[in-house]
């Protein structure tokens, strides 16, 4: 997997957690620059971690996975970007629609953990393709935690200063991100 693909599949799978991070920025009343720190460094640390448990199990399945590994990650990417496609066009993510909050409710600490959890459930699948993909383990963590960090701040902020169609566009595009990834992967597979 190169590095443009992995760089593909960060933004892909970040793009929900900024999503959810522009949610917040709109629920609060302000924005402070310890509360984008807090965001990109829960979002960014879950969404790089949970590749690490993916790929273990994905290194786990040897044969199986060198065998079936395209087809089953063209799966997961493809199920993983049609699922944000859908959730986008029905209106998917709640928050949105959540009139403004305390400013503590928005950043406590509990609630930002969740988000940060639900939101990587993605990059946890992405992690079981990894090793069938040839995606190099570190360099493939720390793209993926860096650039949700990074799309999270941003995401928090733009969601402050712009309005809530924001999240459910950041969805579609994550969620086609994610499925032109699958298609490139089923073309990887049949052309090898």
């Amino acid at each position: 997997m190169t590095f443009p693909a992995i760089l593909l599949l960060a933004v892909g799978l970040a793009l929900d957690a900024m999503a959810v991070a522009a949610a917040r920025g709109l629920s609060a009343q302000r924005v402070l620059p310890r509360h984008a720190l807090r965001v990109a460094l829960l979002f960014g640390g879950f969404q790089g971690g949970m590749p690490l448990l993916g790929w273990a199990i994905g290194a786990g399945l040897g044969a199986l996975a060198t065998r079936f590994g395209h087809l089953i990650a063209c799966a997961i990417f493809l199920a993983m970007g049609g699922k944000m496609l859908w959730e986008a066009l029905q209106g998917g993510h709640v928050e949105e629609s959540e009139p403004a909050e305390p400013e503590r409710d928005v950043f406590e600490i509990h609630t930002l953990l969740a988000l940060a959890l639900a939101t990587s459930i993605d990059a946890f699948a992405a992690g079981v393709t990894l090793p069938v993909l040839g995606a190099p383990l570190v360099l493939s963590v720390f793209t993926i935690g860096v650039t949700t960090a990074i799309l999270s701040a941003i995401g928090l902020y733009t969601g402050r200063h712009f309005g809530s169609r924001l999240g459910r566009r950041l969805d579609a595009l994550g969620g086609l991100l994610l499925i032109g990834l699958a298609i490139r992967t089923l073309f990887d597979h049949i052309g090898s």
